[in-house]
């Protein structure tokens, strides 16, 4: 996958997730679904790029 369609979609879900929290609290089951989706992403991401942790 392209990185910068990815940085996009990462950066789509981490606003859906903030807007999610802010509305229904951080630990809901909407909140912690998209936190875990935009976990694979980050990861993802970071393959792609070689990037260490």
């Amino acid at each position: 996958m392209d990185p910068s369609n990815l940085l996009t979609r990462i950066e789509h879900l981490r606003n859906s997730m903030i807007e999610i929290a802010i509305e229904k609290g951080f630990s809901s089951r909407e909140s912690i679904a998209i936190s875990r989706e935009l976990d694979k992403l980050l990861n993802e991401y970071e393959q792609i790029k070689g990037v260490k942790k």
